[in-house]
């Protein structure tokens, strides 16, 4: 299968997977905008001056951690991080370089790196699903083999140091989406989602012990990707037709409303609502699972930024401009229901666990930034 390699372009991409693509299933593509703004009254009270413009990060929050990690290894080589474990430091990816070898290297906040793992070009390699349980990191490794099949193997490292280890090469057929939650670590257990053998459309949820050992697989009917522990959501959000929600502890099952014209993303406690008019998308709204609490915040100038709803139960991430490669990026905070600048040029575009990051500059040598969401008090 092929897995994501990177931070992503402000529209999030399609499902990776390692063989047919899974039926119906289309990673969301959700229009958001910036939150409706009044016009403003000109000073003599009678005229409108127009809209106000959102504030900046650092002007609503001024405590906000904040960083910048630049695109380049000390050793010359082009950089990109793929998770971050602090505003300042982060595990990414670079090849060597000669260009043989693609390396996984962990770069702390005053630059030093620590090469976690390397596999050879030529076998096209990605790492992909990261997530963290207290001091270790786990990942999957995926390559393409001599006769053109794609194996896949589960790693974890320390980050405190000593050397990773694989955890499991029994993967089955994997799926990522490009999810904050493609990888979820629960009491010591990985689980991950990959597609059942056969022509019916059913779900294996896999997992393993962090120590390693036997995988266990319980099998879901439908399309199904993980969501915060314990839920799975429908694989195909993002797309029109029912979108379910299911606990795997207790086997509840909500079946999120929508009308024909709507296509809806959801989390376990907030929904993403794409309201469709005419050939585009015309709204955007938050609203429960079950369909309370709906409130619009955007028209159809924008886009979402990430795949993920409503990170951390309160922002949801948005990107506005005509050019994909370079937008401005703003955050949306349901708590105060309006939106703060970003960024005013963003090309690509990742969160995870909280953490925050773009790029800005030339796609060949781009610097990166950094914001922690969790500082946002």
């Amino acid at each position: 299968m092929t897995l994501v390699s990177g931070p992503q372009v402000v529209t999030p991409p399609a499902p990776r997977r390692s063989r047919a693509p899974l039926g119906g299933v289309i990673a969301l593509a959700a229009a958001l905008a910036a939150a409706g703004t009044l016009l403003a009254l000109s000073p003599g009270g009678s005229e409108p001056a127009g809209p106000p413009q959102p504030r900046t990060v650092e002007q609503v929050w001024p405590d906000a951690k904040r960083a910048s990690i630049p695109g380049v290894l000390p050793d010359g080589t082009p950089y990109s991080p793929a998770y971050l474990l602090d505003e300042s430091t982060s595990i990414g990816t670079a090849t060597d370089p000669r260009g043989t070898v693609l390396r996984l290297v962990l770069r702390d906040a005053a630059g030093a790196v620590r090469e976690l793992r390397r596999l050879p070009v030529g076998g096209s390699p990605q790492y992909s699903g990261f997530t963290r349980a207290g001091d270790e990191v786990a990942w999957a490794e995926s390559v393409t083999t001599d006769f053109g099949a794609a194996r896949t193997e589960m790693w974890i490292a320390s980050v405190a140091g000593g050397t990773p280890r694989k955890i499991t090469g029994d993967t089955g057929d994997v799926v990522f989406f490009n999810s904050q939650y493609d990888m979820v670590i629960d009491a010591n257990r990985l689980y991950w989602v990959a597609v059942a053998p056969g022509q019916d459309q059913v779900t294996e949820v896999r997992s393993v012990p962090l120590a390693g050992g036997e995988v266990t697989v319980r099998t879901e009917p439908g399309a199904w990707a993980l969501s915060a522990w314990p839920w799975l959501v429908s694989a195909g959000s993002g797309q029109s037709g029912p979108v379910e929600l299911r606990d795997l502890g207790t086997g509840k099952v909500t079946t999120v409303p929508a009308a024909a014209t709507e296509l809806v993303t959801c989390s376990p406690t907030w929904c993403r609502v794409l309201v469709l008019a005419g050939d585009g998308p015309s709204r955007i709204d938050l609203m429960r699972p079950d369909g309370t609490d709906r409130r619009p915040i955007a028209d159809g100038a924008a886009t979402a930024s990430v795949i993920d709803v409503a990170l951390l139960d309160r922002f949801e991430v948005l990107s506005q401009g005509t050019d994909l490669t370079t937008q401005r990026l703003l955050l949306y905070d349901l708590r105060s229901k309006q939106s703060a600048i970003v960024a005013g040029s963003a090309g690509m575009v990742l969160c995870r666990g909280g953490l925050l990051w773009w790029s800005t500059g030339a796609a060949q040598a781009p610097e990166w930034h950094t914001l922690d969401l969790r500082s946002l008090t």
